[in-house]
């Protein structure tokens, strides 16, 4: 079991790459159920004023440092080896190291036309890789009974990861729900990785990625959705992190 640490009261997760991906592969081994949230500034953001997402990122079975000052956050509480597992990334390498192993995809999320677009990229770039089913569900809530026919779907094609493309915390509540109801022993929630492999949306350059600036060039190409979220959140963080750290407020541990 790998620790945590305490981000204003959201334990993210002390992993890099190399651990989640083995941890994910002994859930699928052991076909456990369990659901892996991405999380950054923005999703420890929301957890302040929302308490239903809190507890569904504390009951996790992972939730990633998506983002340099969760990173740093760790490192600082003496996490030595914790580094950023970013959402397209873990996807890329899943989908690379695994597609031997015979793992089988279910891509659920996107705009329409979206997953299909992303499993035909996916499946130029790792020949062999098992996609058994695709689904865009509407943006408006869905009945008892469309869900219910989702589930169904989904355990039909028998996947061992659900890829969730619904963006934060759509897709956060969303795996809460459904984590258990679903078959497949993996639920990941990815958001935006289902536009950038698609090749709809362009990924910062790695510089700004691994500086802490990756915020900025989104907010450059979606100013208008983007900007309440980064110049906002982003200054409260830090207000936060430093009474935090100075022990000012204090976060129970609820993972």
């Amino acid at each position: 079991m790998h620790k945590r640490f305490n981000v204003l009261g959201v334990g993210i997760s002390s992993i890099n790459m190399n651990l989640a991906l083995s941890v994910i592969d002994g859930w699928i081994t052991r076909h456990e159920s369990k659901y892996v949230t991405i999380t950054g500034v923005h999703g420890v953001m929301e957890s302040q004023t929302d308490e239903d997402i809190r507890k569904i990122h504390n009951q996790a079975g992972m939730v990633t440092p998506d983002g340099m000052p969760l990173v740093w956050l760790g490192r600082f509480n003496k996490h030595k080896n914790v580094n950023r597992v970013y959402g397209p990334d873990l996807m890329h390498e899943i989908c690379e190291k695994y597609t031997a192993k015979g793992y089988r995809h279910y891509l659920y999320g996107g705009n329409e036309g979206v997953p299909e677009l992303l499993k035909s990229r996916l499946e130029e770039r790792f020949p062999g890789i098992k996609i058994v089913g695709t689904f865009s569900p509407p943006f408006r809530a869905l009945s008892d009974e469309e869900d219910e026919k989702i589930i169904k779907m989904i355990n039909n094609a028998k996947p061992d990861i659900v890829w969730v493309g619904l963006s934060t915390p759509k897709q956060e509540r969303w795996m809460a729900k459904h984590v258990g109801r679903l078959e497949a022993p993996v639920l990941i929630g990815v958001g935006a990785a289902f536009d950038f492999h698609a090749g709809l949306k362009k990924q910062a350059p790695l510089w700004m990625q691994k500086s802490g600036f990756e915020w900025l060039f989104r907010l450059s190409t979606e100013p208008q959705r983007l900007w309440r979220r980064y110049l906002k959140n982003n200054p409260l963080f830090v207000f936060l992190i430093i009474r935090q750290i100075f022990g000012l407020k204090r976060y129970a541990d609820e993972w």
